[in-house]
């Protein structure tokens, strides 16, 4: 039986997709450090909790959900912002076992801070491609994180 010739690992998507992540957090991660003392992790649950909406306070399930890291992780990483005083946690009005957390008004300042960080990363990252190519690229990352949703 004559079995079919694969190609090299290196060839499947997949395996690139990996490695453009682990490539980017790697230098991701070494930004954040160098420029605000963040942990990846830090700084993604950091993102996650700020934006347009006021007040916006999370469980850690949901921050995990959003920062996309599991629940030790995100609790980790949202205890390590509380201690600095980034991060506010408050008992949870619908779970008292539960606790929300929300950015503190230092919080909302490095938040602004971080966002700047991650635009320009993307702008690093993605400048090789022409807008019409990384507009492409996002429908595309869209539908395939869809389909893996389902």
């Amino acid at each position: 039986m004559k079995t079919r010739s694969l190609p090299a690992l290196d060839q499947f998507l997949t395996y690139r997709l990996h490695l453009v992540n682990k490539l980017t957090d790697r230098s991701s991660s070494d930004a954040y450090a160098g420029e605000f003392g963040l942990a990846v992790g830090e700084a993604r649950c950091l993102a996650a909790l700020g934006g347009p909406e006021p007040d916006r306070a999370l469980s850690v399930n949901d921050l995990a959900a959003r920062a996309n890291l599991n629940k030790a992780q995100a609790s980790r990483a949202a205890q390590a912002l509380v201690g600095r005083g980034l991060v506010s946690k408050t008992t949870s009005a619908t779970d008292r076992r539960g606790v929300t957390l929300s950015l503190t008004a230092s919080g909302q300042t490095l938040w602004r801070s971080v966002m700047g960080l991650i635009a320009r990363r993307n702008h690093d990252i993605f400048s090789c491609l022409s807008v019409p190519e990384q507009q492409q690229l996002g429908d595309m990352l869209d539908r395939l994180i869809a389909h893996s949703r389902r």
